[in-house]
């Protein structure tokens, strides 16, 4: 093996030990601590050391490579890390594990899936900014422009947002792979994680599909939720933490129980805060979803209770530069048609549906408790 694989390993120690409870909580059964706070610290430290490791040998490469690098590292920085987070309780609920830094760089490969679809998400809707930053296409094509290179800088910007989605998909398997776990609970793992990333690429182009046709059913965008966000978000990392720890075929299923119904419930607040999130707190525009004219649950319930001249207006407007007025505008079209509150039942109800499953899994009960939390703070937050 070459030793620029293993150089990352050295970062994984520079946090509070994952489980200790300075500054966290501790679950009720009271046998494994939850420092939420230390497990990001961890995965943050964990996804930069990693790509330490791959900037000392890409160095030789000379500058552009260097750039391609740093976006990586912004690209992976912050965020809740539930993907990650549901992956460790996902083993956790199953066994204690052999080697905690092993399985933090297991979870943290799922962050750099994340990140990978991110980049690639923010192209295809033409999004400017993520998490407060210009997104990966803006921020080169503002390089290409500020150099005053040749060709296209929107072209410029295009390809580097590409190809860094690219390579943050090869690193999140190559982590995965390199994680220091046993090698055939990595080979099962890997079985979940082809299927997840199978499952994202083929929800994007539905999505991408609907929006150039100006589909508007709540069948298709439920389909287009749960196989873009959904299923990847809660349900697969769940089952590959659960897969690391050699969980059987009916644990597996019961956690699909949980994290199936969980994840639409995650992707739907996301639908709501991308048309009523306050910027200040998303790091998005106000209405966001709308301007790329994402054909979401919302916007298909809304759509299907307005009159004939108000459903035209919302539909014609998809899709489209807005003004701060216009978005307003179209939130209390929104609001007024209904299709909020429905939303927010369904919310509650997914909910509800995934923590009875929950209650009846055959899961270590200090794990039951901390999911429990963690699908609060899913379905209950602001960003």
């Amino acid at each position: 093996m070459a030793p620029r694989i293993r150089r990352y390993a050295r970062r994984v120690t520079e946090y509070p030990e994952v489980g200790s409870t300075s500054g966290g909580r501790i679950s009720p059964s009271g046998s494994t601590p939850w420092d939420d706070d230390a497990f990001r610290a961890g995965i943050e430290s964990t996804l930069q050391g990693f790509i330490d490791g791959q900037a000392a040998w890409l160095a030789d490469l000379g500058e552009d490579a260097r750039r391609l690098v740093e976006h990586a590292r912004i690209s992976v920085s912050g965020g809740k890390r539930f993907r990650a987070s549901f992956c460790w309780w996902g083993h956790l609920a199953v066994a204690e594990p052999l080697d905690r830094d092993a399985l933090l760089r297991a979870c943290a490969s799922l962050e750099l899936l994340h990140a990978s679809a991110l980049v690639h998400d923010d192209y295809m809707d033409a999004s400017d900014t993520r998490r407060g930053r210009p997104a990966t296409h803006r921020a080169f094509e503002a390089l290409h422009l500020q150099q005053g290179w040749n060709a296209s800088p929107a072209q410029y910007g295009a390809s580097a947002a590409i190809l860094l989605g690219d390579l943050l998909l090869s690193w999140s398997d190559e982590l995965l792979r390199t994680s220091g776990l046993p090698s055939d609970r990595v080979l099962d793992a890997l079985g979940f994680f082809d299927l997840t990333r199978t499952e994202v690429v083929a929800g994007q182009f539905l999505d991408v599909s609907a929006q150039a046709r100006g589909t508007t059913d709540v069948d298709l965008a439920m389909t287009v939720l749960r196989y873009k966000s959904a299923k990847y978000s809660i349900e697969r990392p769940l089952h590959l933490g659960a897969a690391l720890a050699g969980a059987s075929p009916a644990v597996i299923d019961q956690l699909t129980g949980f994290g199936l119904p969980l994840g639409e419930a995650f992707q739907l607040r996301d639908d709501l805060l991308g048309v009523f999130g306050d910027p200040e707190v998303t790091g998005k525009p106000a209405g966001d979803d709308l301007v790329e004219g994402k054909r979401t649950v919302l916007i298909a319930l809304a759509l299907a209770a307005l009159g004939p001249a108000d459903r035209k207006h919302l539909d014609t407007s998809l899709g489209n530069p807005l003004t701060a007025a216009e978005v307003a505008d179209l939130r209390t079209l929104i609001d007024g048609s209904g299709a909020r509150d429905e939303v927010e039942e369904m919310i509650t109800r997914l909910t509800a549906q995934a923590l009875e499953a929950l209650a009846s899994a055959d899961i270590r009960d200090d794990a039951r408790a901390v999911l429990r939390e963690l699908a609060a703070a899913a379905t209950q937050r602001t960003v």
